[in-house]
This record gives structure tokens, sequence and C-alpha cells, in this order.
């Protein structure tokens, strides 16, 4: 109680002290409805203006301005400073609001805020390519105008669903029928009819050509992947649809690229040429995707092509036309078994491997055999020992001996062990053989050693590389530097999109990319056999050219 009194004492002897009473104390402690309080006084920028006040811009105007309206508004706030002596007309807090915006103002300045939104703003996506085919407007059909039977007082009809059809054909065999059997002619079908072929063409296939696989020291490789550069002009849509195979024409004077699609479409690229469309001249000896293709290396004006609608076609150039070399349903894959090219090694979906000599008359085959899988994804012959080949199967690889395969369960001479998922492909080095690359969907790029194979192959080195491609995408593939059998060369899923060259120790040498001109994933890679150049190709058709 003493305490208490102590303190009122206190109390009115400073309110005497302040002449102040204590009702007056006790009405200002009364707290008031902020509803009844005087609006305070808003800071007025432009007191002489007569205007009515602006509305509340919405929260949209406000983010869609707010990158915009920082300058104007910092302006503003500066010429408040300016004008207020000592911030006498401010409160607090918006004194320490035009402050913080000073601040901020002067930090955007700092960075170069303004240039870099109007860089953003002149930068987009940058467009595809283009030169090469030019894409077709699909042609809208005019439609009746659609009636009510019911307005119209007509009974509608009772529809009957047509019979099932009994044979197993796909909707696309409908669309893109098979092609008929016999020679086609050469024709492109986007030029003119009665068109010739290029007669540059038909030199450049004509060259004697001598292609000699001399290794190149690392060092001067990687020096040699560093000068390959890609220009605007070596892009172009080569086909209509997705590229599932391409290949370099061995022609050392010119860069001739071909590359098969998914309807059976084959184009053929020159580089320095403006016949066609940008250099570009689009045959259809296919219905269906072309899933292999190669030039021969005695006969350069031949380009043999394989599709899944179960045709062995060769181009010839100089004769203008696509012969028949192989027919056989669920055809996946080829490779020459011999020097001149006249004997190759036909895989199928089946598990069946096939002996082909294109010398005797007609489209069949001289011996078929069946292998221990499924499915034959991948068939690559030995560069020196040519009775020996590497098959991608189902989940396994393995390498057999042609001379003793068997009409079924063909036993292998040796096995690559280490998939645990679908292989997409297996290639033996291109010099020596010594080694073998596979490309498995487990997200692995295996390197075994083959010096020996007769004997189970040893895992030398093991790359984590994503392989998740999706079913729109062509699956990528590990291949062979025919100029450095040490390095491979694979496209990537990465961002920026690229092309990777390692090494068989697993070590990256180089990454191809290109922001401006390789914006999508390079699922088809090929290298030319005798000069400094690579192709990718995409899903649009497009291929980009790396050259020196």
């Amino acid at each position: 109680m003493a305490t208490r009194r102590k303190q009122q004492q206190a109390e009115e002897a400073q309110l005497r002290n302040l002449d102040v009473t204590p009702e007056d104390t006790k009405a200002a402690t009364v707290r008031r409805s902020s509803r009844n309080a005087p609006v305070p006084k808003r800071l007025s920028y432009s007191p002489e203006s007569t205007a009515p006040p602006k509305k509340r811009a919405t929260r949209a105007q406000t983010d869609r301005h707010s990158v915009n309206g920082i300058k104007e508004e910092s302006d503003v706030m500066d010429n408040d400073l300016e004008q207020s002596v000592g911030y006498g007309e401010l409160s607090e807090y918006e004194i320490k609001r035009l402050e913080t915006i000073k601040e901020n103002k002067a930090f955007l300045s700092s960075i170069n805020m303004d240039q870099a939104r109007d860089d953003l703003k002149q930068s987009g996506r940058p467009r595809p390519s283009q030169r090469g085919l030019m894409r077709t407007p699909a042609a809208k059909e005019a439609l009746p105008v659609r009636k009510s039977l019911r307005l119209q007082k007509i009974e509608a009809d009772v529809l009957t669903l047509p019979p099932e059809p009994r044979d197993t054909h796909t909707q696309a065999e409908y669309v893109m029928p098979k092609k008929p059997a016999g020679p086609l002619p050469m024709v492109p079908v986007n030029m003119e009819e009665g068109c010739e072929l290029p007669s540059q063409l038909v030199d450049i296939c004509s060259e004697d050509i001598e292609v000699m696989k001399t290794e190149m020291p690392l060092k001067d490789y990687c020096s040699a992947l560093k000068n390959m550069k890609l220009a605007e002009e070596r892009v172009a849509k080569v086909v209509k649809d997705r590229i599932f195979s391409a290949a370099f024409h061995p022609s050392s004077s010119s860069l001739l690229v071909a590359a098969g699609d998914k309807w059976g479409k084959v184009g053929l690229w020159n580089l320095d040429a403006d016949w066609g469309d940008d250099g570009v001249l689009l045959f259809e000896p296919h219905s269906r995707p072309v899933a292999c293709m190669a030039f021969s290396t005695t006969h350069p004006s031949h380009l043999l092509s394989l599709s899944y609608d179960g045709s062995l076609r060769c181009m010839d150039v100089q004769k203008a036309a696509f012969h028949d070399v192989y027919e056989q349903e669920g055809l996946k894959t080829f490779d020459f078994m011999s020097q001149c090219g006249s004997t190759l090694l036909v895989g199928s979906w089946f598990g069946e491997v096939a002996m082909v000599d294109r010398r005797t008359p007609g489209n069949s085959h001289q011996s078929i055999h069946t292998l221990q899988s499924k499915v034959v994804r991948c068939v690559h012959v030995h560069p020196i020992e040519k009775h020996y080949f590497v098959a991608a199967e189902d989940r396994t690889v393995k390498i057999y001996d042609s001379r003793y395969l068997k009409k079924a369960a063909t036993k292998a001479v040796s096995e690559l062990h280490g998939h645990t998922l679908s292989v997409t492909s297996a290639y033996f080095s291109p010099v020596t053989g010594s080694r073998v690359v596979t490309s498995c969907m487990d997200d692995h790029i295996r390197i075994y050693n083959t010096s020996d194979v007769t004997c189970d192959p040893s895992l030398l080195t093991s790359i984590r590389h994503n392989m998740q491609t999706g079913r729109w995408l062509s699956k990528l593939s590990a291949v062979w530097e025919p100029k450095q059998e040490e390095c491979f060369a694979v496209g990537s899923l990465t961002r920026p999109r690229r092309l990777q060259i390692f090494h068989q120790n697993g070590r990256l040498q180089h990454s191809f990319t290109d922001p401006e001109n390789l914006s999508t994933v390079p699922s088809v890679v090929a290298f030319h056999p005798s000069r400094n150049a690579l192709l990718a190709g995409n899903a649009s058709g497009r291929l980009h050219v790396f050259s020196d």
C-alpha cells in the first residue's frame, strides 16, 4: 500500500508541474476507434494539378508494369525528397521508404538492370533453321454446316458399326502402303516432274574413293575437335519426319549426307550445292521407318537402306533407281561382311540373322539362322576377322562365328555381361576390333576388351549416361570415331543440347554445343570416314553438321 501511495503522489506532482489535470490524462489514454479518427493528410506530389485522382491499378497490371515502373517511381520519389526540405512534411515511415527506393535504384543501376531487361526482350528462343525442305501447310477440308435433326423434325438413322478387319495390319500400313517389288525410279519428290538427277551428284558418287583409316594422336585429335564448328548454313531439313538413320558419303571433295525418316523417305543433302531445296533431294523408296543405312565403300554410288516394311534396297545413283536386295518381314539392321560389300549380314526382330549375297539374282537370302534371343537390334562385323560379328539382342550382347551358325539355337562364341535392360547397339572399334562399345537402356555406356573374342570379354569402363529419350525420339547410340578408335560420340539429353565425345577410359574429351543452331536432342550421330566432320539428326528431320 505504501508503494502504491508513493507512486500516486509522484504522478500527481508530475501533473502539477505540467499543468495537466488527471481528467485530461484519463481522456488521453482512452482508446478511440480508427473509423472515427480523422484521415491523415497524404503527400501531394502535384498540388497545382486539379485532375481527379487515378484509380488504383489491379494486381495483374501492377505485376505487368512492376519492372518498367521501378525507374519512373524512383524518379518521382527523388523529386519528392528534393522538394521536402529536411523531410519536414513526411512521416518517418515515408522517409524510410523513399530512402529504400533510392538505394534500390542505385543497386539496379550498378548491375545494369536496364540493359539486361532490354537484352531479354530482344533475345528469345532460337528459331529452327529454315533451310532444306519447305513445310507444306495441311489443306483444310471444307465441311458442310451441321444442322440439328431435332430442329428439322427428322428422325435419326440407326448407325451400325462396320465389321472388324480380319488381318493384323496396323492403321499406318493402310495410310502408307508398301512399295511395289522391283526397281523403283529415283525421282525426287521435291522437284518438278520430269527433272533428272543433277549431274554434280552423279559426278560425286562416281569418284574413285579409297578410305585410309589412319589413327590420329589423341592430343591432335582433341585439337581438331575444337576447330569443328556449326554454322547456320550447315543446318537443313533433309527429311520430313523423325530421323532414324543417317550416313556420310565417303567422298572427301564435298560433304554429302543421307538420312532416313519415320515414313520411309530418304533425303540426300550436299552442303555446297544449290539443287532442290538448298541442296536437298527427297525420295520415297520405303513406306516404314528407315532403321539402317550405309554407303558402299567400294561402290560409292550405292546407298543401301533397310526399312521396317521388310525391304532392303540399294540406291544406284548412276542408274537412277532403287533396286531390291532382300525381302523379309521384321528387318531391323544390317552390315557388310566383305570388303567389296557384296555379302550382307541382316538381323530381324524375330531373333534371326540372314546371309545375303547381292551377286545372286533375286531378293532372297543365301541362308538364315536363329540366335538364342527373341530379337536382334544391332549387328556389326569385326573389321579384320570378318567371320566374327557382335549382336545386340534383348538384354544381352554376344559374339558369334558366322562359320558355325545353325538354323536354330546357334551357340555364341562369347558373351558380354553386365546389361540389365534392353541393349540398343553394339559396335566393334573400327581399326583393330579390340574394343566393343554398347548402349543400354539402364543408362550406361559400356566398353569391353575384345582382343580375344573366344573368351568372355572383360568390362573396361562403364559410363553413366541418360538414355531415356521416350517414344518420340530415336534411341541414343554410341558410335566409334573411324579416325581415332579410342574415342566415340553419343547424343545427350543435357541442356543446352550437345554432342559428347568420350575416351574409352570414360573421360569426356569434348562437347559440341551451339545454343543458336542446336536446340534439340541430337539422337542420331555419324562420322565422316576421312574428314573432320560429324553429323547429328533430330526428331524434326533436320541434320546438323559440325566441320572444320
